[in-house]
């Protein structure tokens, strides 16, 4: 390795937030890294890490070399990257953080087809409905659905996700179907626990609106989890229709109130904000756009 892998490696230490996790995420062993840090200090002949058995935090010279090496670094992939060109497509490594349920469910074909069309690229994909940061975990893309608060992303929205509210014709049969939205604030219903408000607002056919408050015992961060417990008769559920549209298209989960929608959400391809997006990332994003078109098959149920 020479100096510029010694501060790509500095670099990572630093947005990962310790040696442990870079080491990790470069997988190379923890001893190395170390090395290569010592070996980037001597060459310096300045300290730029204080390293403790918790954490690591930035010397004043540390804080000022980390600034001027990131633009270095991105200075030199953005040369790489201008010159660079391959009859067999992307070539290096592509970070990915998808979303567990769509990932699999809907992102699977998108992944094959890219990794054919790009036979050289390796690529890495995190499934995690976790929300995390980009920086920090050396993601050069994520898939996100729901409202964007992170300041420090750039999004370019993939396609619109549709919720709505749904129960099994068993709980229905036991039940009794839902005929007012008022009625909704008093059912059992299974949550997302990362939602983050249990109120939520349906618009009928004129416009007008009304709320209704979801109540229930149990929550979970996964749809396919809850959708099955609402298979099972266990409550209704608010539900991205790209979880459960094969059943409601089979009759195992019928739609409540069909008059009412709710408000849509979105799908974003989001990265990092001031920080050199890699061709193969860039690529990746525009496919997404290309592949999806705006367009959600899985909404004609």
């Amino acid at each position: 390795m020479g100096q510029l892998e010694d501060i790509q490696i500095f670099l990572r230490v630093v947005d990962a937030g310790g040696i442990s996790r870079a080491a990790d995420q470069l997988n190379i062993a923890k001893s190395a890294v170390s090395r290569r840090l010592a070996q980037l200090e001597a060459r310096l002949e300045t300290k730029l890490i204080h390293r403790t058995t918790r954490r690591i935090s930035l010397t004043e010279e540390g804080k000022l070399y980390y600034q001027q090496a990131l633009n270095v670094v991105d200075s030199v992939k953005a040369l790489d990257s201008m010159l660079v060109t391959s009859n067999e497509g992307f070539q290096g490594q592509l970070n990915l953080a998808l979303p567990l349920s769509f990932g699999l469910l809907h992102l699977t074909p998108v992944i094959d087809a890219f990794m054919q069309k790009h036979p050289k690229l390796k690529i890495k994909v995190d499934l995690s409905d976790k929300e995390i940061n980009l920086v920090e975990e050396g993601v050069d893309v994520a898939f996100r659905i729901g409202t964007l608060n992170d300041s420090s992303i750039q999004a370019r929205k993939i396609l619109p996700i549709k919720l709505i509210v749904c129960a099994s014709p068993e709980y229905i049969e036991k039940h009794g179907e839902p005929t007012s939205v008022a009625a909704l604030s008093e059912r059992t219903f299974l949550r997302y626990s990362s939602e983050g408000s249990n109120t939520f607002t349906l618009t009928n056919k004129q416009g007008k609106e009304e709320s209704f408050v979801v109540k229930g015992r149990l929550q979970s961060n996964n749809g396919d989890f809850l959708k099955e417990l609402a298979l099972k008769g266990q409550g209704l559920i608010v539900m991205p229709t790209f979880v459960c549209w094969r059943e409601l298209k089979s009759g195992e989960l019928l739609r409540v109130l069909p008059d009412y929608e709710l408000a849509s959400l979105n799908a974003y391809a989001i990265y990092p904000q001031n920080r050199f997006l890699s061709q193969s990332a860039r690529g990746f994003i525009d496919f997404l756009v290309e592949y999806f078109d705006g367009e959600t098959y899985w909404d004609d149920f």
